[in-house]
């Protein structure tokens, strides 16, 4: 089973900046044949898919985020990023890598706060 370690979230300021962090792992697990996806939960909210890429490198973005967030990865390294520029106090929440499908096993998320 793959499993994902997210890192990279913060305190930030509206308008500011963020960089996160998925590393997977797992037995035989590849990048290369695994579509994936950044989720997010917001406080009392459900989690809800912001950004995904496809095992081509299509990317693709929820409404909310189109603009400002960028999906990539490093097949190399199994890790998926999320740039998050010009950040907004509505993108708060819990931030998780899953493959898309999602599957059953989610990491703890990295908390992402914008307050001024």
């Amino acid at each position: 089973q793959v499993q994902f370690v997210e890192s990279g979230g913060g305190l930030v300021q509206p308008g500011g900046s963020l960089r996160l962090s998925c590393a997977a792992s797992g037995s035989l697990f590849s990048m290369s044949y695994l579509g994936l996806g950044w989720y997010r939960q917001p406080p009392g909210q459900q989690r809800e898919l912001v950004a995904g890429i496809t095992i081509a490198g299509t990317t693709s973005y929820a409404d909310s985020v189109k603009g400002r967030f960028t999906i990539s990865r490093d097949i190399a390294k199994n890790t998926v990023y999320l740039q998050m520029n010009s950040l907004k106090p509505e993108d708060t929440a819990v931030y998780y890598c899953n493959s898309r499908p999602p599957g059953p096993n989610w990491g703890q998320g990295t908390q992402v706060t914008v307050s001024s």
